[in-house]
């Protein structure tokens, strides 16, 4: 697995495209997995700062409980766009949860608006594997890349 750091170091053009169509709406889904193994979807928002990939979320809720019983995630970008132009990313990871109250305030700082009463769960992303999908013609382009692996691009019809 890598940081976010990692990927946009050896996938500069890759990481650039993902983390865009992820900015390009304030929501995306995440997917977890409950106790007893079946998958669990969420909204999200994400952040990217000091060359990671954060996950904040309430730390009570449901997804948190998921991370912290078992950290593999996977993230989409949910496009609006159906036709898939600018394409649907996605990010498959490990999350860390971050107790370093000190890495806590200066995410909380960095955000526009106050966080809930609640606090926050912050979770870190450890990258597994990072993709794009598009529509170019009549073909359907799928651009990844995992860590230790050049990034590849294939082309379906």
């Amino acid at each position: 697995m890598a940081s976010w750091s990692e990927f946009e170091a050896v996938a500069p053009e890759l990481a650039a495209a993902v983390q865009g169509r992820f900015d390009a709406h304030r929501h995306a889904l995440m997917a977890t997995l409950r106790h007893d193994g079946s998958p669990r979807i969420s909204g999200m928002e994400t952040k990217y700062s000091d060359g990671e990939l954060w996950l904040a979320m309430m730390p009570d809720s449901r997804k948190a409980a998921d991370l912290r019983r078992d950290p593999r995630f996977s993230l989409h970008s949910a496009p609006l766009d159906l036709e898939l132009r600018d394409g649907d990313a996605r990010i498959d990871g490990h999350a860390v949860e971050v107790h370093d109250d000190a890495t806590i305030e200066r995410f909380l700082g960095s955000l526009p608006e106050s966080p809930p009463p609640s606090g926050v769960g912050l979770f870190r992303s450890d990258v597994r594997s990072a993709s794009i999908v598009r529509v170019e013609g009549n073909e359907l382009v799928i651009t990844a890349w995992r860590p230790g692996e050049a990034v590849r691009t294939t082309r379906r019809q």
